[in-house]
């Protein structure tokens, strides 16, 4: 796998991580085995302390574990900052609601031969979380949390780019109280991910990544009959009605598209915008994107980060050749970018046709697909003419048209007048090739819980 640390903005190796050995991911699963025999049995009032005091210990040294995340992926340094506070907001919704989320419900019978019939939450025992790199903490706390809470226990294995943080946040879940065992970092293989899913004590999968690794591993985990959840890819529409503040818009535009390097999966990948202000969009978005500062991104100047790696600039800048190629019209933003850094040019993709195959691409990174729709109606056919269903938004002055447009497209998330929100206290999750399953609120703790029927019934025995 060769983890690594290799500064995106300097291409310095920074720090080197050995795989780990067949050896250590049978005593990992031991050890994740052995702590949720006793975890599952820790009251609530305990795991919520051990929770708070996790978020605690991120504020109070915030800006370390900020540096890292820039200095391992190359995020904003505000934007890491941000990351580090969101990963704190996560753990205390969990503190204040997850004993109430999973509280024991009494179903209402329709017989009272029925008996008296309540449903219970109980944790299954050992998970693996699968994570990206382009939220090394978030990525973790919103699977981490919920299923603390719940009772499970987990094993990482995090992206092979980011393995300090990855290292960073097992340490933290020691240092707030954590049992042993109860939260391990893995430096494993792809192999050892198969290995792991088939064994009988682990009970699920969390996989948050690309497609390509999601159907793998989900028929890894189908083949065990094992519960997964997928989060893959994201090619987001941002429809633009026809009266809109144009200039709030176009400022919401360059931001959805370009926050964390343009790589989101909820980033605002497809512009599309009717036709009576799509000139009028075209001309401002391009002036907005061209305002864009793409630098060192430890400078508070810099707006506009290097991408995670060499390798996927020049994924990126393939992506585009292709798109054009196959008929795509691509305009490189004239932004001044440093003679160092996995930089990729703001880049805005016009007449992708229906019979071009990047017009279903996720581009990953600040690419721009741009599409003219007739009206209304032909907007919402072009936002769902997509592989993909993760979020999406809608710009418009009537917050109730917004509304109602939002019904109409397909995806698991829909947001007017704003690109995007993720918040602590937000579900997150999509359809389709973007993935199936639910991240956060209630919906994340029981993910992975046994809904156990309890039914107490008291008549007589008729033969």
């Amino acid at each position: 796998m060769s983890y690594a640390t290799i500064n995106p903005y300097t291409g310095e190796t920074l720090a080197t991580f050995p795989d780990a050995t067949d050896a250590e991911v049978e005593k990992t699963i031991d050890k994740s085995h052995d702590a949720f025999l006793r975890w599952r049995d820790t009251a609530f009032q305990e795991r919520a302390r051990i929770l708070q005091n996790a978020a605690d210990i991120l504020r109070r040294e915030a800006d370390d574990y900020a540096k890292l995340l820039t200095t391992e992926m190359g995020k904003l340094f505000s934007e890491a900052q941000a990351e580090v506070e969101l990963s704190a907001k996560i753990f205390e919704y969990y503190v204040r609601n997850a004993e109430e989320l999973l509280k024991p419900e009494t179903l209402p019978v329709l017989d009272p031969a029925e008996g008296e019939a309540v449903l219970v939450h109980e944790p299954l025992g050992i998970l693996l979380a699968i994570e990206p790199w382009n939220f090394p903490y978030y990525q973790i706390a919103r699977i981490l949390a919920p299923q603390l809470s719940a009772g499970n226990t987990l094993i990482l294995k995090h992206a092979a780019n980011v393995p300090q943080s990855a290292a960073a946040f097992e340490k933290l879940m020691k240092q707030a109280g954590l049992p042993d065992g109860a939260f391990q970092n893995l430096y494993a293989t792809h192999a050892q991910v198969e290995l792991i899913i088939n064994d009988p004590r682990v009970h699920g999968v969390a996989l948050t990544g690309s497609e390509a690794a999601g159907a793998i591993v989900a028929s890894q985990a189908g083949k065990a009959l094992k519960k997964s959840t997928m989060e893959l890819g994201g090619a987001d529409a941002f429809v633009v009605l026809d009266d809109v503040d144009l200039k709030k818009t176009v400022d919401w535009a360059v931001f959805g598209r370009h926050w964390n390097a343009g790589q989101v999966c909820v980033s605002s990948k497809r512009m599309i915008v009717v036709d009576p202000v799509y000139d009028a969009f075209l001309e401002s978005y391009r002036k907005g994107v061209a305002g864009l500062i793409a630098g060192d991104p430890f400078d508070a100047k810099t707006t506009l980060a290097p991408l995670s790696s060499q390798g996927a600039a020049d994924d990126l800048k393939e992506q585009v050749r292709q798109a054009v190629e196959h008929g795509a019209k691509a305009e490189e933003i004239d932004i001044a970018i440093p003679n160092q850094g996995a930089f990729v040019r703001p880049t805005i993709l016009t007449e992708v046709g229906e019979d071009n195959p990047a017009r279903y691409w996720e581009f990953f990174g600040p690419v721009s697909m741009l599409f003219r729709a007739k009206d209304e109606e032909d907007a919402i056919r072009i936002a769902n003419d997509s592989p993909f269903g993760l979020g999406g938004s809608v710009f418009t002055s009537d917050p109730k048209r917004g509304a109602e447009v939002a019904k109409k497209i397909s995806t698991g998330m829909v947001f007017v007048n704003h690109p995007t929100k993720v918040e602590a206290d937000l579900p997150f999750g999509g359809v389709r090739r973007s993935g199936y399953g639910r991240e956060l609120l209630g919906l994340g703790i029981k993910e992975f819980v046994n809904h156990k029927l309890i039914d107490v019934v008291d008549i007589d025995a008729h033969f």
